[in-house]
């Protein structure tokens, strides 16, 4: 199935007979369509239907991981685990771990966390503008397959301001950090009068493409043979939105899966943050086992976290962002590895979920890249190279430290090509990518 990629305006010389502004007024509509939850096409018969699922769940820590603690010495198989690590030695051959990666020209310190998943760069400059997620970039492509094309997760997001996911004109989708949100969207849905209102906004949207088609209509027939042939392609991206517009209202009648677990309690503090984290994952979990989505992800906003409780026995002293500036203060330090420590022991807790799950007799974990990683390759100094990097699951040989340069870094987004082909997307390039991720191999 053809993807849908919002129409570029202008893109003709215009005549008197066309109004111009009413014709891009129409385009505007359009553009916003394609992002609309809704928009999933639900009984697709295509090939990658009947094909093993493949998913990814992206997860960014904007404050990433204190990086003496964190990368190992050595490299191949036989590295050594740095004290982080050694907290998922028991998943070893289910993750690689990467250093010397990074975006390039991907700076700016923090606001480079919603450039994380797509690499866009110089995001504090002026007139910045996003591009296109890796996640959406899926939804795009495989998105039709499931309930959801994507899903947008956060932890203490300040909302509006962050997110990983980004559609192809650069807009945000803002994040849901609720989980019991996630939960009754995925085995609750609506009642009938809810569902109800949204074929009736879904009717509404037809009705807009109906008139921007006609407005197309009589606008290419006052232009020229290659503004013919470009309107033809926004006629077909009209017809491919459609024909989605349309399997939406199928998915609004599908009854969903039920739930074998009761809702969660969403934590009312972001002092509970390790608590969010915790349910967040358990969501990721549950929407992979029931194929609610494929392509998944998470933004943990350290930035926008205050004092925390790490593990319900110990409470930090101050904000995660004032530890993160530790200035090698020795009681900042020790408060930052028991956090730290915890995001890996509940790294290791997903991984053991993903394991113990099944799919056609397999570990869900084996059809299932989790991306950890951060933006800031140390906080205390607002880095964005020598990102800190884990690939776990998903069907790669893993085991390994995959060593690159750390002063002239190796472009991140090769593990995001890489990524996307195992998807099964056709892909040989995303943002600043040169190929595939040298040195990761399939699984035999």
């Amino acid at each position: 199935m053809a993807s849908f990629r919002p129409a570029q305006a202008p893109f003709v010389a215009f005549k008197r007979a066309v109004s111009r502004r009413r014709f891009l007024a129409g385009a505007g509509v359009l553009m916003a369509l394609p992002m609309l939850e809704a928009m999933t096409p639900a009984f697709a018969a295509t090939p990658a239907a009947a094909a093993k699922p493949r998913r990814m769940l992206g997860i960014c820590n904007n404050l990433g991981l204190v990086p003496d603690y964190f990368f190992p010495t050595g490299k191949g198989r036989d590295y050594r685990p740095s004290p982080y690590l050694q907290l998922l030695q028991a998943h070893r051959n289910d993750f690689s771990v990467f250093s010397g990666v990074s975006h390039p020209d991907v700076d700016g310190g923090h606001p480079a966390d919603n450039c994380f998943l797509t690499a866009a760069p110089h995001p504090s400059s002026g007139g910045f503008r996003n591009t296109i997620s890796l996640d959406q970039f899926m939804a795009e492509r495989i998105g039709h397959l499931t309930r959801f094309p994507s899903m947008t997760l956060g932890v203490n997001c300040s909302r509006g301001a962050r997110s990983l996911s980004w559609t192809a004109g650069g807009v945000m989708i803002p994040t849901e950090d609720r989980p019991s949100e996630v939960f009754r969207r995925m085995f609750m849905g609506g009642s009938e009068a809810e569902v109800a209102a949204h074929e009736r906004r879904l009717q509404l949207g037809q009705s807009i493409l109906d008139a921007v088609g006609d407005q197309a209509g009589e606008l290419r027939r006052a232009t020229g043979a290659r503004d013919r042939d470009r309107i033809d392609q926004y006629f077909t991206s009209v017809r491919e939105l459609e024909k989605r517009m349309q399997m939406a209202k199928e998915w609004e009648r599908k009854p969903r899966p039920v739930a074998t677990t009761s809702a969660p309690r969403d934590p009312a503090s972001p002092k509970e943050y390790m608590d969010k984290v915790r349910l967040m994952y358990d969501m990721a979990r549950l929407c992979f086992e029931t194929d609610s989505s494929r392509a998944v992800t998470l933004m943990l906003d350290s930035v926008n976290t205050p004092v925390l409780d790490i593990d319900h026995e110990h409470t930090t002293t101050d904000g995660y962002h004032s530890l993160s500036h530790h200035g090698r203060s020795a009681k900042k330090l020790e408060q930052l590895k028991k956090i730290d420590g915890m995001h890996m022991t509940l790294l290791a807790g997903l991984m053991s979920d993903l394991k113990q799950a099944k799919e056609d007799g397999a570990p869900l974990l084996d059809r299932t890249m989790i991306l950890y990683g951060s933006n800031l390759g140390n906080a205390s100094t607002h880095v964005t190279t020598n990102l800190p990097t884990l690939l776990m699951g998903g069907g790669f040989r893993h085991g390994q430290h995959h060593v690159f340069d750390t002063v002239n870094n190796y472009p991140l987004p090769n593990l995001y090509v890489s990524m996307l082909q195992r998807m099964g997307i056709e892909a040989d390039r995303f943002a600043s990518s040169t190929g595939t991720l040298r040195g990761l191999e399939l699984a035999g």
